[in-house]
């Protein structure tokens, strides 16, 4: 498996997953929002990583904005259902937050739908720290809890 940035060829397959994602599904994602989104991403520069093993089986997507005392956000990371639990996800984040640190973050903020225990606990194992609760923040419907990594060398 590799992870490399996302190209044009990528977009379909990309678009695709995302909303094919149970998760996804309860943000209303479709094809077409998600390819619209995409090419909205690549404009500004946002970076779009994806996990390719013969196809495309993850996507990492990050806004390396620096807001919030120089975060960076991971807008979204997204491994393919049959292939989730193999390394994929874990292998998008370190990606995620090596290419967050080289661009000058200070942090990785993120957002996990509060009833997700499955992502939760894999940020925890990341190092990720849960920081606080966004209620109905993204939908209406949805409570987000947020979870923020200290990208700085340890002292």
């Amino acid at each position: 498996m590799k992870i490399v940035r996302l190209s044009t060829s990528h977009v379909p397959k990309v678009a695709a997953l995302m909303a094919s994602s149970p998760l996804l599904r309860r943000y209303a994602v479709t094809v077409r929002e998600a390819r619209a989104s995409l090419a909205e991403a690549r404009r500004v520069g946002d970076v779009l990583l994806v996990a390719v093993d013969q196809e495309v089986v993850g996507f990492a997507w990050v806004i390396t904005s620096r807001a919030l005392d120089e975060s960076a956000y991971l807008r979204l990371l997204l491994v393919a259902e049959d292939r989730q639990s193999g390394g994929i996800g874990a292998a998008l984040l370190d990606a995620a937050e090596r290419i967050a640190r080289t661009r000058g973050a200070r942090h990785l903020v993120l957002l996990v739908t509060k009833t997700n225990r499955r992502a939760r606990a894999f940020y925890e194992r990341h190092g990720y720290r849960h920081v606080g609760e966004l209620p109905r923040f993204v939908r209406p419907t949805i409570d987000e809890a947020l979870y923020a990594k200290d990208l700085r060398p340890s002292r």
